[in-house]
């Protein structure tokens, strides 16, 4: 697989070299210059797999040629070694998901396989690598278990303090050995921002800095795994067309989508579902990227005011608004809608969806009410309900139980340190410190 850059000011690299280096030197984001071809029958062929015996397939056409095939089925297999099902809740409508991997959210998928391959590369190079990532909720908590006692890899995860869920926090910040978190007195934004910056620092190469947000293109292609795997289960024939609705902040796993689509998946439509930071939404209504800072809501993974993967979801569609218009629909879903869609599905199926889940559901209502569409539709629910215990209770009097692990996150001391404020030049002090 050969990579470019978005800006295209950077030469072409592997899938090896373009997972180490995060971004490009140009600054840019990298993006497969030329992806497989999924045909009708391979999907046929694939009915019956499991969910990891699906990524290895579809792992062995992405990367042929980059790893061997023995070496594929062994990272992958350990990686994504939990299920994604996907759930109708009625006729024509369903849900995928997401949250049964090690930190109960769909990031887990990016990580873990990102983690894998990074560290099967350091080994082969003999080197170590300190992994910067910004995080608005549950990017961190996935890099940070991901990554955990990776070898020569260190982790930096930085959060806003304060506007994390507390079991988002103690995820991240309880792990201590390889993994730093650091507390932003600040947003997401800010966040974001410190990160990218550092990237593109030469003072830090010492560090040898890479990222495993959604920048960093080994994140994006495990993510379109689960698409084909809710494609199958919702779907009697490669006939059929599906629509996704994806709850979207830093569009990453609306990019995975797009990429699955161009790989063959067969979807009508994908729903870029935001919430009240609507800088999609915008974008696709007016043509106008409109960079702000980002607005608090209880689906906090989304308040992302200037999303990082748009330059690679614009050109994914060649720069064109049209193109892009085609293929995704975007609609914003307020805190009020959002409520009452969690109260509302739980009311009428029994069934609990997170707050991130409800944005997606909201949108997808919307699509079949405004647009007449009844082609069945898969949201995607990104993160276990019982992460946002809180919000939950306030709408349903209850609190959804955590998995065994991690009942005693209430107790485990968090490790994280603060930052005094958001300047860089304190950061990069901070970070130089720390490998003084």
């Amino acid at each position: 697989m050969r990579l470019e850059s978005t800006r295209g000011q950077s030469p072409p690299v592997s899938f090896r070299e373009a997972i180490i280096a995060g971004i490009a030197p140009d600054g840019g984001l990298y993006l497969p210059i030329d992806l497989p071809s999924v045909a009708a029958e391979d999907l046929d062929r694939w009915r019956d797999l499991t969910f990891p015996s699906l990524a290895v397939e579809l792992s062995r056409r992405l990367l042929a040629g980059e790893f061997a095939p023995e070496v594929i089925e062994r990272l992958v297999s350990d990686a994504l070694d939990f299920p994604a099902p996907t759930i109708q809740l009625s006729p024509g409508v369903y849900v995928l998901e997401l949250f049964h991997g090690p930190t109960l959210a769909f990031k887990d998928f990016g990580a873990r396989f990102l983690a894998r391959f990074f560290s099967h590369l350091l080994a082969d190079r003999g080197e170590q690598a300190t992994i910067l990532v910004a995080t608005s909720g549950d990017t961190g908590s996935a890099v940070a278990h991901g990554f955990f006692g990776v070898p020569s890899v260190t982790v930096v995860v930085l959060y806003p303090k304060g506007k994390v869920s507390r079991f988002q926090e103690a995820q991240m910040a309880t792990l201590g050995g390889n993994i730093l978190a650091v507390a932003v007195p600040g947003t997401f934004d800010d966040c974001q921002r410190l990160a990218k910056t550092a990237f593109l620092d030469s003072r830090l190469a010492r560090l040898h800095l890479s990222s495993a947000n959604s920048i960093n293109v080994g994140r994006l292609l495990p993510q379109s795994f689960y698409y084909f795997a809710s494609y199958l289960a919702a779907t009697a024939r490669t006939a059929d067309r599906v629509i996704f609705s994806v709850p979207s902040g830093n569009l990453g796993n609306l990019t995975a989508g797009i990429i699955a689509g161009r790989v063959g998946l067969p979807v009508r439509r994908f729903i870029g579902a935001t919430n009240v930071n609507d800088v999609l939404t915008e974008y696709v209504r007016t043509g106008v990227y409109r960079a702000r800072p980002s607005i608090a809501t209880i689906s906090n993974a989304m308040d992302v005011g200037d999303p990082n993967n748009f330059p690679r979801l614009l050109a994914l569609h060649g720069g064109s608004l049209e193109e892009l218009r085609a293929k995704v629909w975007s609609t914003s879903v307020n805190e009020q809608e959002t409520r009452e869609a969690i109260r509302r599905v739980y009311e009428t199926t029994g069934y609990v969806l997170d707050p991130h889940g409800a944005v997606g559901w909201v949108a997808a209502e919307r699509l079949r009410r405004e647009q007449g569409d009844d082609q069945p539709i898969i949201t995607l629910l990104t993160a276990h309900p019982a992460k946002f215990g809180d919000a939950i209770e306030e709408e349903l009097g209850f609190r959804p139980e955590l998995p065994e692990l991690y009942r005693d996150w209430a107790i485990r001391p968090l490790l994280a340190k603060d930052l005094p404020n958001t300047e860089y030049d304190t950061f990069r002090d901070f970070l130089l410190s720390r490998r003084a």
